[in-house]
């Protein structure tokens, strides 16, 4: 009975904490405390995951988005000197905006949910989502979900991130006038007397 009952417990702890987290995470006055919070919320999402089985999404949660994004998130926020009371200044002034685009997103989810087919082939997807454990391993059936049956749909959404990079660079980019930058082409073809200079200097008079 006690065997039953910790799975139970164990998925009710890590969501209320994944919501909880989830919410401070937006309404935390401080932006360093903000991404400690998003953290715990990794943290327990981790949880989860463990909880459905699939340990290695699990790992990645902790490796890549607590290890790699979160904390550079941390370093950004602490390394900047940006003026976040300066930023919600004007924030008053475009809650209508926002109200609006928000209203529009849950009209939108309710008609996805209203009009939810559920297709008849339902029930044999459910019985049998993957692999059994006894079969393969969980990362090999991701790894064949991946790569196998989805090939051509996660380089599609490599080319799209990839393109969405790209255009994050260039429309960032800026150009200053008095910038000197490195010319690594003038620096292979620069000849030696273009590099060194012989002065002669006599005795008792210095360099001009």
């Amino acid at each position: 009975m006690a065997a039953d009952v910790l799975p139970v417990l164990a998925f009710y702890l890590f969501s209320t904490i994944t919501v909880i987290s989830a919410l401070m995470v937006v309404i935390a006055s401080n932006p360093v405390r903000s991404v400690l919070w998003l953290i715990a919320a990794f943290f327990s999402s981790a949880g989860l995951f463990v909880l459905l089985g699939a340990e290695f999404v699990a790992m990645l949660m902790l490796i890549v988005y607590v290890g790699a994004v979160a904390v550079l998130f941390l370093f950004v926020v602490m390394m900047l000197d940006v003026d976040f009371v300066a930023l919600r200044q004007g924030m008053s002034e475009y809650l209508p905006l926002g109200a609006f685009v928000a209203l529009i997103l849950i009209v939108e989810i309710a008609l996805v949910v209203g009009f939810w087919v559920v297709s008849p082939q339902v029930s044999t997807l459910i019985d049998n989502p993957a692999p059994a454990i006894t079969q393969t391993t969980n990362t090999a059936a991701l790894g064949n979900i991946i790569y196998d049956d989805y090939a051509y749909l996660f380089q599609a959404a490599g080319l799209i991130l990839l393109v969405a990079m790209i255009g994050a660079i260039v429309l960032t980019l800026r150009t200053r006038e008095g910038v000197k930058k490195q010319s690594v082409v003038a620096q292979m073809h620069r000849t030696r007397e273009e590099a060194v200079a012989l002065v002669d200097v006599k005795p008792g008079q210095g360099i001009n």
